[in-house]
């Protein structure tokens, strides 16, 4: 497993680089086809966010759907506890899911499998967008340059055909509020959103 650890607006010091391995080191355990853990951290300016000034961002790429946490915190070291922490939990829950997958023909759906968790262990963090296996980060188009408005980050990732549940799943795995993906049984581009509490939604496009 290959873990690379870069800043973003930040100087990333070898010690940390070592911390990080360290903490790292037990996630196979859940994920033995684990290749490659991105881990990125983010400094914020303004001095308004003092509190959660440091980000940090962890993306595990493997043979199944990419898992990703972050947390915000006042500094790095606390920040990569709290993003693990999550991490850990989402790892957890994808290799329950391949256990059931295993053992019975129809698996436990997502809505069911949460609900004895508490909502805060849900909830999405800020700024996040959709995430899917190998998707592509892109130089956001400078068409728009005049606008008011800035887009800093473009991301693509294949259409591949899947269902409302596993849609559902995979927005857990990366700790979002919605996902975008192609739907198995509509053949229409959609997307799952979450509510209230446990409540769902989609939205599909008819084209």
């Amino acid at each position: 497993m290959d873990i690379v650890v870069k800043g973003r607006n930040v100087e990333v010091p070898d010690h940390y680089r070592v911390h990080v391995a360290e903490k790292l080191a037990k996630i196979e355990r859940y994920d033995h086809k684990l290749i490659r853990v991105d881990v990125e951290l983010f400094h914020e300016r303004n001095p308004r966010q003092s509190d959660t000034c440091q980000r940090v961002e962890i993306t595990c790429v493997s043979r199944g759907p990419v898992i990703r946490a972050e947390a915000c915190t006042n500094d790095f070291y606390s920040a990569l506890d709290a993003a693990i922490a999550k991490l850990d939990t989402r790892l957890r829950r994808a290799a329950d899911r391949r256990r059931v997958h295993r053992g019975r023909h129809a698996p436990l759906s997502v809505a069911a499998a949460t609900a004895g968790l508490p909502v805060a262990e849900l909830a999405a963090p800020s700024g996040a967008t959709a995430t899917a296996v190998a998707e592509r980060v892109e130089e956001p188009a400078d068409e728009y340059d005049d606008q008011p408005w800035h887009i800093a980050r473009a991301k693509v990732h294949p259409a591949e055909p899947m269902t409302v549940d596993d849609a559902l799943f995979q927005m857990e795995l990366v700790g979002h509020d919605f996902y975008l993906f192609h739907d198995k049984e509509t053949g229409r581009p959609s997307v799952v959103y979450r509510r209230h509490a446990y409540d769902y939604g989609i939205i599909s496009l008819d084209i």
